[in-house]
């Protein structure tokens, strides 16, 4: 016969204390679907670069950088990144590879391999620059009005090559280490010097070409200081009769180198001439009196 026996207090108090207590569930909080990942790079390659001259000394300035990917063939390369960064770092993929690096008109390249890890390449680069100016006597030409030609000379012809056409005064030329000949133009008209001047690596040369030459304003009145006729034609012609200058107008001015000249001036279907002279540095007018 099973007899039930009813527990004490005390023990259903201990029960209790020992019966897990219900704690409500946390449901995970859920991510952020506008949150963007991390870039990865898989397999993918750092290249830094650098260019310097043959003493080591570091370029820092006036660097254009090109990574072409190298097929192996005669097909055009493909750009596939670019710089002008001194000292760029490229992220490639691993493979075939030409860098460039153009340094004004000289430049180095070099052709890559890369497998795995990064890789740092310093190329070398043999040039220095040319910064130009003008002048007539001791007064410096103001730059608009002067243009350079920069050649590479060839055998006995100083103007083999043309390398910069129109370039600028002030303006820094850089280019390979060598000999070039640089014509200046003052002017529009015949006021031309020249020089042979040589660039050295890693040095900017800088030159003033002295040119002999002056502006002259080209006038026809009737009366010596008189007001100048309008819509007149003038043509500067060297005493042989090349034409060196037409221009139209009631004083056009025209920069020439000193020598001798003729003027002819055509208004209302009459010719005038006379002959003038040009000094270096002596600007002036020269007037051409209409004859009845």
């Amino acid at each position: 016969m099973n007899r039930f026996v009813k527990p004490s207090f005390p023990v259903l108090c201990l029960l209790a204390l020992l019966a897990p207590s219900a704690v409500p569930a946390q449901t995970p909080a859920a991510p952020s679907l506008t949150q963007k990942p991390p870039p990865i790079t898989l397999g993918k390659v750092t290249l830094s670069a650098s260019a310097a001259f043959p003493d080591n000394q570091p370029i820092r300035s006036g660097l254009v950088w090109r990574v072409y990917e190298d097929k192996g063939d005669t097909t055009q390369p493909l750009i596939i990144a670019r710089s002008s960064s001194p000292t760029p770092n490229f992220t490639l993929s691993p493979g075939n590879y030409i860098v460039h690096v153009a340094y004004g008109f000289a430049g180095a390249s070099k052709r890559l391999s890369i497998q795995a890890g990064d890789l740092s390449e310093r190329l070398v680069i043999s040039a220095g620059a040319l910064k130009l100016k003008g002048a007539v006597g001791d007064a410096p030409i103001p730059p608009g009005r002067l243009t350079f030609s920069v050649y590479v000379p060839l055998g006995s012809n100083s103007e083999g090559r043309l390398v910069l056409a129109n370039a600028k005064a002030e303006d820094v030329i850089r280019l390979p280490e060598g000999t070039y000949h640089v014509v200046s133009t003052y002017g529009d008209a015949n006021a031309i010097m020249r020089a042979d001047l040589k660039v050295e690596t890693g040095k900017v040369t800088e030159a003033t070409l002295n040119h002999r030459a002056a502006t002259v304003t080209l006038k026809l009145v009737a009366a010596e200081g008189g007001e100048a006729f309008a819509g007149t034609a003038f043509s500067v012609l060297t005493p042989g009769g090349d034409v060196i200058r037409e221009a139209i107008g009631a004083f056009p001015s025209v920069t020439l180198a000193e020598g001798d000249y003729v003027l002819i001036a055509r208004h209302e279907g009459k010719v005038h001439t006379r002959e003038f002279k040009v000094e270096s540095g002596l600007d002036r007018d020269i007037e051409i009196v209409a004859k009845p």
